[in-house]
């Protein structure tokens, strides 16, 4: 693939980000589907921050003991990561983390129904989402876990506040080690 620039990424995240809220709402608006709430508070955050320090903690063992999923991983992060500077990385940990919580576990899982089969439906879609070609297989499934995780945490918990913290320091934090262990290599 041909590198992106700066520009090109935060403009990709950006459009996603806004494709993904308007089929949310366009679903909302055409279907009967309730969307899980969100309820601000003390309890939901702390239940999304650990969960995303969980993924975030699995992800690494995964990355150090996987090697095809670390060189999944790899390409995909280098693709989108290695062009922004340390501040993007707000937008990759709260556009995406927003945008998809909102239509895979706010919309969608509820509209298929609530139940394990709407959660396995809408975590594949989640994991296609992220699988920019065959090759990257193993990052797909990842993600596919992630999101019945997500999935899992917006229906234990009626609350689409608890999968949006945990994608949000998810893509936050990874990006961040991961950007930071860049910096370290090339400046040896």
């Amino acid at each position: 693939m041909e590198p992106l620039t700066r520009t090109q990424v935060l403009v990709a995240i950006a459009a996603t980000a806004l494709v993904l809220f308007l089929v949310a709402r366009l679903w909302l608006l055409f279907d009967s589907v309730e969307q899980l709430p969100s309820q601000l508070g003390l309890y939901p955050v702390t239940i999304g921050l650990l969960l995303g320090l969980g993924i975030t903690a699995v992800s690494g063992v995964l990355y150090r003991v996987w090697p095809t999923y670390r060189r999944s991983a790899e390409v995909y992060l280098d693709y989108i990561l290695k062009p922004l500077v340390l501040p993007d990385v707000v937008w990759l940990g709260l556009l995406p983390g927003i945008s998809e919580e909102l239509l895979f576990r706010g919309v969608m899982l509820p509209a298929l129904g609530a139940n394990f089969l709407a959660l396995g439906l809408s975590s594949l879609c989640f994991g296609l989402l992220h699988m920019s070609d065959l090759r990257q297989w193993p990052y797909m499934l990842w993600a596919t876990c992630v999101g019945g995780l997500l999935g899992y945490s917006a229906l234990a918990s009626q609350n689409l506040l608890v999968p949006v913290v945990a994608h949000v320091f998810t893509n936050l934090v990874s990006s961040l080690v991961w950007k930071l262990k860049s910096a370290n290599l090339a400046a040896r």
